[in-house]
């Protein structure tokens, strides 16, 4: 039987793509090992202990949101948005126990290569189906604070339900990949499930390359940048006509860009100096301790969503006491339905300068 060890760089904490740390015991004295053998054990734990965390926060939260948005609420265009944005969470952080069971049972697959596929493929459909999600609400924001007249005669549930359509089809065929490189065989006594590039290792070093430039620049590169002009658009819209009348809109501006830039910068990151690893041995330690840690914070972005959801509205505080399901449905309530009272109002013009 293969090892594949021999055959794909060692995973280390992110069992669920290719983002994998090359360890040759070769370059290291018994003392060495040793060190990095412990290192490794804790990280695992670690790693073990966000799994968990984000499997639990994501599966509620983004439970809930699927509730409200998809049956408590009437259809609008932010309650397409953010059900499916929920939905892309809510699967993945339900997959989340393969992963989970993968690192307890050290690397350990026991549930067959259609799974090792179909698991892989689910993390990267969430990568891009959250990420394209979210440009498409910013432009949706920026749209309805530049054109409102036009984005009012436009906007409508049904194309927000086509567009959403596309971006899952986008999410797909951007992830299809990882289903023809995902592979599983036996390494010794347990089986592996890895990312297999190509039997020769010069063609795997440039196909490695290429799905990570690839990955970075349509989940990040591409994306990020158009949020960030649509709500450097609308902050100066909002300034200009007068309608930022305190700074915790820009404030919750700024903490919906970091809270994404923060949790999947890490990640691309690492995963070009794993690239660099190929060629610079020295940099083995640095992903060690790297990939576990970028890999967990992405992992617990698909659980901030419905807490950002939550803590984005204004007065928090006097709403949750009242109800957690009004918390969530005053989030996700278009302009229209919140204008029956003064205070309604009030809250949605909050809401839309917050970018919501």
């Amino acid at each position: 039987m293969e090892n594949t060890t021999q055959l794909t760089p060692l995973e280390v904490a992110h069992p669920d793509s290719s983002v994998t740390t090359a360890i040759y015991y070769d370059y290291y004295d018994d003392e060495e090992y040793l060190f990095q053998l412990t290192l490794r054990k804790r990280l695992h734990i670690f790693s073990l202990v966000i799994y968990s965390i984000a499997f639990v926060l994501g599966v509620i939260g983004n439970g809930l949101v699927i509730l409200i948005t998809g049956f408590r609420m009437k259809r609008t265009v932010n309650t397409v948005w953010f059900l499916n944005l929920a939905i892309a969470d809510f699967t993945f952080t339900l997959f989340l126990p393969l992963s989970i069971a993968y690192l307890a049972l050290g690397f350990h697959w026991p549930f067959g290569e259609a799974m090792c596929k179909l698991n892989s493929t689910v993390a990267f459909v969430n990568l891009y189906a959250s990420v394209y999600l979210l440009m498409v609400i910013s432009i949706d924001r920026c749209i309805s604070v530049l054109r409102p007249v036009w984005a009012q005669n436009h906007r409508n549930p049904r194309c927000a339900s086509f567009v959403a359509f596309g971006v899952w089809v986008l999410a797909l065929v951007l992830s299809s990949p990882n289903i023809h490189f995902r592979k599983t065989a036996w390494n010794t006594d347990v089986i592996n499930c890895y990312t297999k590039y190509s039997h020769d290792t010069k063609q795997a070093f440039v196909i490695h390359r290429a799905m990570i430039i690839s990955r970075f620049m349509f989940a990040f590169a591409i994306p990020f940048p158009v949020i960030i002009i649509c709500y450097g658009a609308i902050v100066l819209r909002l300034r200009r006509d007068r309608l930022a009348r305190s700074s915790k809109p820009f404030k919750v501006i700024t903490a919906v860009i970091a809270a994404f830039f923060v949790c999947w910068l890490p990640y691309h990151v690492f995963s070009f100096l794993e690239i660099r690893a190929y060629e610079d041995h020295t940099l083995h330690l640095a992903l060690i301790i790297g990939i576990p840690l970028a890999s967990s914070l992405a992992f617990i972005n698909s659980c901030l969503n419905p807490i950002l959801y939550v803590f984005m509205g204004h007065d928090f505080k006097e709403r949750l006491r009242r109800s957690i399901l009004a918390v969530f449905e005053n989030a996700f309530a278009e302009e229209e339905s919140q204008s029956t009272t003064q205070t309604k109002t009030k809250s949605s013009e909050d809401l839309d300068s917050q970018g919501l």
